[in-house]
């Protein structure tokens, strides 16, 4: 009765393994229509391997050569099909170059119609000869599934389009050529990177960083080149979902022209739409553009276009000889073009700009004004401020309790105005974000609620103040608890929100170079407390000797204080130092954003 059932399970196993070993021999017909492997898993979106064709123009009749290339690959799926309907049948038939790797299947009612692998053997190049039908569609394009590994695979990697003599590719500029295209997937129509070439001279130009190369992968580009009535459009950034910008009357999203480059399963839509608030973008279905070219290579996303600087015929398009801000954002796209909200703060110009004016080369702003403000108030107030007056008030009353400013003893004196400046500064930053949000910001996480526990804890000290008791009154000790515990309870909440704050897109500091900078802030305020605790202890312990030896007391004494006072206004002079050092960091760090 057992062996039945190792039988059973032997044989569960053997299918088992057929089903999950794919097509080692290649023999993917099943995969004909949607070219997709069964391998249980999603295919990659950004392609390793290069398609090339030797030749853009065809005839019934002519021989084209294929080549399929990149790093080592196990499995291939060519299929040449109607460039307007890629989701029609497989169209004309194929030759080999090397059966030995390369094998002719049938799809669809098309012999011949498409080219797989015939092992697992590794691969670098495959190449093919494609046959024009004589009912050829007037654009044809190839599409290559690669399987890397058998979960690692990549689905429809396009080649160039090639079309019939006289026939002008809807999607291709009106200056490309027909000389041969050795692409670089995910390459159609333009060729190359985009160049800075005459940035500031012939074209306005937005870069950002400022200055950098459009060749790069970390280069984000926006160029206006004017053409008599129209203008020439360029826009390239690190995205493998969607580029886009806005032209804007103010520094605020919200009837807004925008205008976006969408990664649709690895072919891009250009598109335009008006911006509504915060919302996601309604796409128009009317096209204002021409001349529409694109380019996916090496995780950059590039696209050009070409609109006339007056569209009265459609509506929510604004005229590019006026002047205004400009948006650059980038985000992640889901498959079928759906858009998500930016990742990041979008790049905002600096002040209004026209276009079709006089040529610039300009960067611009990850981080509004407002929003920097806040940021560079709040870490002058909690950096610098409250530091130094929290040391004063704790360490330096015997050091200065005999210097008086004002009437008052000098280390309340300073360490009152520097608390009052701390409210003042915290009040301001503290309305800056609702000023330039409009109201509550729902996306910033916990950094808005507990900026509000901090306000109004700031604001709850100075009133305490205001009720606090005599020096020898019995509700004296009750005061300076409560009026330490809120005050350190602020600090501590302070620096936790500064820390949740400067993770947001809207400073978008440089990463991980904030969060170093703020932990040791942290570790230099904490190390300087300590010492002075301990110098504080060590100071007391000697005065405790030299009582209970009751030799030279009053000298002795003299002498451990001068020393000691000494000691705490080098260590507070080093410490406001290091305070400085840091908040010019940040400063720095904001204004460069």
């Amino acid at each position: 009765m057992e062996l039945p059932g190792l039988a059973v399970a032997f044989w569960i196993f053997l299918c088992f393994c057929a089903f999950v070993g794919g097509y080692p021999n290649g023999k993917v017909r099943e995969a004909c229509t949607s070219m997709i492997p069964c391998h249980g898993s999603s295919p990659q979106r950004s392609p390793e391997h290069t398609i090339a064709v030797n030749s853009t123009e065809f005839k019934p009749g002519d021989n084209i050569e294929v080549r399929l290339s990149g790093p080592d690959f196990e499995g291939f799926f060519i299929q040449a099909r109607d460039a307007d309907h890629l989701d029609s049948p497989a169209v004309g038939s194929f030759m080999l170059v090397d059966r030995r790797r390369s094998q002719l299947l049938t799809c669809g009612r098309t012999k011949n119609s498409a080219v797989s692998h015939t092992n697992k053997a590794k691969k670098k190049d495959i190449r093919v000869h494609w046959i024009a039908p004589g009912d050829a569609p007037k654009r044809v394009q190839f599409l290559a599934t690669v399987v890397k590994k058998y979960r690692t695979f990549w689905v429809k990697v396009p080649s160039p389009i090639v079309s019939q003599p006289g026939v002008l590719s809807l999607t291709t500029p009106l200056r490309a050529t027909t000389e041969a295209m050795a692409t670089s997937y995910p390459v159609s129509y333009i060729s190359k990177p985009f160049s800075a070439s005459g940035c500031g001279s012939m074209k306005f130009c937005i870069r950002n960083p400022s200055n950098c190369d459009p060749g790069s992968t970390s280069c984000f580009f926006l160029s206006f080149q004017k053409e008599e009535n129209s203008v020439l459009i360029e826009m390239s950034g690190p995205s493998e979902g969607y580029l886009a910008f806005a032209l804007s009357l103010d520094q605020w999203m919200g009837g807004d022209d925008a205008y976006l480059c969408i990664n649709e399963d690895h072919r891009v839509r250009v598109s335009t739409a008006h911006l509504m608030g915060r919302s996601r973008p309604l796409l128009d279905s009317k096209s204002a553009l021409e001349d529409v070219s694109w380019r996916l290579a090496d995780g950059v996303l590039q696209c050009s276009f070409r609109r006339s600087i007056r569209l009265p015929a459609y509506k929510g398009r604004f005229n590019l000889d006026a002047s205004y801000y400009i948006f650059l954002a980038d985000g992640e796209a889901s498959e079928g073009g759906l858009i998500h909200k930016h990742g990041h703060q979008p790049l905002i110009t600096g002040g209004l700009c026209n276009v079709t004016g006089p040529p610039q080369d300009i960067g611009g702003s990850r981080s509004p004004r407002l929003i920097k403000a806040h940021g560079a108030l709040m870490f002058v107030a909690w950096i610098t401020t409250v530091s130094i007056g929290v040391i004063v008030a704790r360490f330096f009353k015997p050091v200065w309790s005999h210097s008086f400013l004002f009437g008052k003893e000098m280390w309340f004196q300073v360490h009152r105005m520097l608390m009052l400046t701390t409210v003042t500064l915290t009040s301001i930053s503290f309305v800056l974000p609702f000023i330039y949000r409009g109201g509550w910001s729902w996306q910033a996480g916990f950094h808005p609620y507990l900026g509000c526990a901090v306000m109004a804890l700031t604001i709850f000290q100075p009133l305490l103040a205001g009720f606090r008791p005599s020096r020898h009154a019995p509700r004296r000790q009750l005061f300076n608890w409560f009026h330490w515990s809120s005050g350190t309870t602020a600090r501590i909440l302070a620096v936790v929100t500064m820390f949740l704050g400067m993770d947001l897109p809207a400073l978008d500091l440089p990463n991980p170079w904030d969060t170093y900078t703020m932990i040791g802030f942290v570790a230099w305020h904490v190390g300087i407390d300590v010492l002075l605790e301990i110098h504080s202890y060590c100071l007391i312990r000697k005065v405790e000797v030299i009582e209970d030896d009751r030799v030279q007391i009053l000298q002795s004494l003299t002498s451990a204080e001068a020393e000691g006072h000494l000691f705490k206004q080098i260590v507070l002079t080093i410490y406001v130092c290091g305070n400085i050092v840091f908040l010019v960091a940040f400063l720095i760090a904001i204004n460069h954003i």
